[in-house]
């Protein structure tokens, strides 16, 4: 068996186009594996130039998901997190600009000792370098590497070189998947194989050949097509794995088993590993399908629509967190997406003012309401004037970084009549800014090193006994991973408790407050985090912040999704 010292390394391409699913089927491969008592760990390769998806823009690229250490990188990382239940770190993550950047640094400070630095073979060497090395600090025995874009870019090909660099050393250890589309026009037609043979020729004009194809489709792969894709793209017929489109994500490790997907890779990296299953995988699938009791969940938000598009990938680990504390609870959460800006009235006047009221009587059909994170000026009144209305109406709440921010300023508002009250973000001049920037950090914010003025990855919480959050949490010192500048501002911290609120999580110095809630007996369920909880939440490990608002939810009797389709 291959040790740490000398791992193994499969590498996923997409083919075809974008979105076909190359981090969920890099993600279920890794639990595969996984599931065999192997010890795996998985990168993901953007092609972008940006060094991180930190200055990425949601709506387009998707949410950008945090690290403990900080690193600010591609969804898809926490979907390996979530599918390994293992906590990655940066060494998991490269774009097109951090490599670059790594090598340019190394040629100016000579690391290079004065040699002349050509594209290939030293971008494509740092990227192997940088794959062996997180494979040693994971100790693991394979790296499953997804590769972003699709064949036949010019955005990838330095990846997809060395991945060809790799293969010609170590050809015994390298499996190379390719993840491909197979469009149907219509429903009476057939799948279409000769986009996947273009894809799989791009591939061998870059020196590669797929050992595995898995036909993403409609429908599963039949055995005719399958011959042709064997035929045409020269693999075994039993390499051609059928990867139907499933209702949830989660189905997917199972659905590669039909096929002996691991078996076949194992065969093909020369293993032989002790025989598991994936019996609790099964388990978490089987109560995630049996649940039938609905719960009615609104995001309210404003990252949500690009055209006529839902985008919910905006939010993927808060749907995803949801989903985990709906399985714990064997409920089926049912998500819907609020625009907050429905709430704010459309004009001037009374009546706008009555309209954007009517319209936040609308909250009342659902089980729990959850303003997640965010920046920006745009859709916030209308997310305050729906936190009073959870605040008020007993819906239970839970605020996600901004979404606990807009709590405070909401509660500062309406039981303090501070009617100014604002984050120093979208108000500069409030009297009362009980959400602002932190001073060391403002000096920076003028230089425009915007970067520097991030809190990001994991810190540490001091939790009040007794407290909703010590509750949940069954710990009074936690870690949860950050991503913000600004923080609820201390100068207002005592006339903000005096008044009711309950800071139960704050940083070991007390400066810093993490967790905002109101008591049990004012609210059933009312909590902000300044942190993400959502991050670190897992299928059968629940964030305990969503574990206990799901519950809450679960629990309102008098709702029933009436209207909902």
């Amino acid at each position: 068996m291959a040790s740490s010292k000398n791992p193994k390394y499969i590498f996923v391409v997409g083919g075809v186009m974008s979105g076909v699913g190359k981090g969920v089927a890099s993600s279920s491969i890794a639990k595969i594996l996984q599931s065999r008592g192997i010890e795996v760990t998985s990168l993901k390769i953007d092609p972008y130039v940006n060094v991180d998806a930190g200055t990425m823009n949601p709506t387009e690229h998707g949410e950008v998901f945090v690290l403990n250490d900080g690193t600010e990188c591609d969804q898809d990382m926490g979907n390996y997190e979530r599918f390994l239940d293992r906590d990655l770190s940066g060494a998991n993550y490269m774009t097109t600009g951090s490599v670059y950047k790594t090598v340019i640094e190394r040629e100016r400070s000579m690391g290079y000792g004065g040699r002349s630095v050509s594209v290939v073979p030293y971008i494509p060497m740092e990227v192997i370098d940088r794959i062996q090395n997180a494979a040693a600090r994971a100790g693991a025995k394979i790296a499953i590497t997804e590769i972003g874009g699709t064949a036949g870019e010019y955005e990838n090909i330095l990846f997809l070189e060395a991945v060809r660099m790799l293969k010609i050393k170590h050809p015994s250890d390298v499996v190379l998947i390719l993840v491909s589309h197979l469009p149907i026009m219509n429903d009476d037609n057939e799948l279409k194989t000769k986009p996947t043979q273009h894809a799989v020729r791009a591939l061998n004009g870059v020196g590669l050949q797929p050992d595995f194809i898995l036909a993403r489709a409609k429908y599963p792969i039949d055995e005719k097509r399958r011959e042709k894709i064997a035929f045409n793209c020269n693999v075994s017929e039993e390499d051609v794995i059928a990867a139907p489109d499933v209702d949830d994500v989660y189905d997917i490790p199972i659905n590669f088993e039909k096929g002996d997907l691991g078996n076949l890779i194992l065969k093909k990296l020369g293993m032989r590993p002790p025989k598991k299953d994936l019996a609790d995988w099964r388990a978490l699938v089987a109560r995630m399908d049996g649940a039938t009791k609905p719960v009615h969940i609104g995001i309210v938000g404003k990252y949500f629509s690009s055209g006529k598009f839902v985008l919910a990938d905006s939010y993927l680990s808060v749907i995803e967190a949801i989903r985990h504390a709906g399985a714990h609870w064997s409920v089926k959460p049912t998500i819907h997406w609020i625009d907050s800006e429905q709430f704010e009235p459309k004009g001037k006047g009374s009546r706008a003012a009555a309209a954007a009221a009517d319209n936040l009587k609308e909250l009342d059909a659902y089980d729990g309401i959850i303003v997640p994170g965010g920046f920006g000026a745009r859709g916030v009144e209308g997310k305050l004037a729906a936190i009073r209305y959870c605040r008020e109406h007993g819906i239970p709440y839970l605020g996600l970084c901004y979404g606990m921010q807009l709590a405070v300023v909401e509660f500062a508002r309406s039981v303090l009549g501070w009617k100014d009250a604002n984050t120093t973000e979208i108000d500069p001049h409030t009297k009362h800014p009980v959400i602002d920037i932190l001073p060391e950090q403002k000096k920076l914010m003028a230089e425009k090193n915007y970067g520097a003025t991030m809190r990001l990855g994991a810190y540490p919480a001091v939790l009040k006994k007794g407290s909703l959050a010590a509750k949940a949490y069954g710990a009074t010192l936690i870690s949860e991973r950050h991503r913000h500048r600004y923080e609820v501002n201390p100068k207002f911290v005592a006339a903000l408790t005096r008044a009711g609120i309950v800071f139960s999580g704050r940083s070991p110095s007390r400066r810093l407050m993490e967790v905002m809630e109101l008591p049990h007996k004012v609210h059933p369920f009312f909590a902000g985090a300044q942190f993400h909880p959502e991050l670190t939440s897992r299928p059968m490990r629940p964030n305990p912040l969503f574990r206990e608002f799901m519950n809450a939810a679960s629990k309102q009797i008098h709702k029933g999704g009436e209207g909902f389709q």
